[in-house]
């Protein structure tokens, strides 16, 4: 698999040697904006987690569960394709994802998203 690599050069370095010999790194690049806009093919886009300061960590841990619907918000799925890939209701979905707002602090769902990619909790 062809990807770019978005992140600081420290987040970098740390990421590199956790790759598998699977994933070809075509490119690396401070920012996504500057990795869509280089001249590069690639199957996927690899970001970085921020090194964690103290005040990024969570208070309290996401479950497994919520893990799995951060996941799907993170695909972009709704509430509804959300419940039916999990096999869950869509207002039990509703509740993972005030819960995983609440744990990140954040207000939305997009914003959950972001923030878990920083912490290094879900990749795209």
């Amino acid at each position: 698999m062809r990807v770019a690599l978005v992140g600081s050069p420290l987040d970098l370095e740390r990421l590199r040697p956790k790759l598998d010999e699977s994933i070809d790194v075509v490119g690396e690049f401070a920012t996504m904006a500057e990795a869509r806009n280089a001249d590069v093919h690639v199957d996927g886009y690899l970001v970085a987690p921020e090194r964690h300061t103290g005040d990024e960590e969570l208070g309290e841990p996401l479950t497994p569960r919520e893990l799995e619907v951060l996941e799907q918000l993170a695909a972009g799925l709704s509430n509804k394709a959300i419940a039916g890939r999990l096999g869950i209701s869509d207002q039990t979905v509703k509740f993972h994802v005030a819960s995983i707002t609440g744990k990140l602090g954040v207000t939305n769902r997009t914003e959950a998203v972001r923030r878990a990619l920083r912490l290094g909790l879900i990749a795209l």
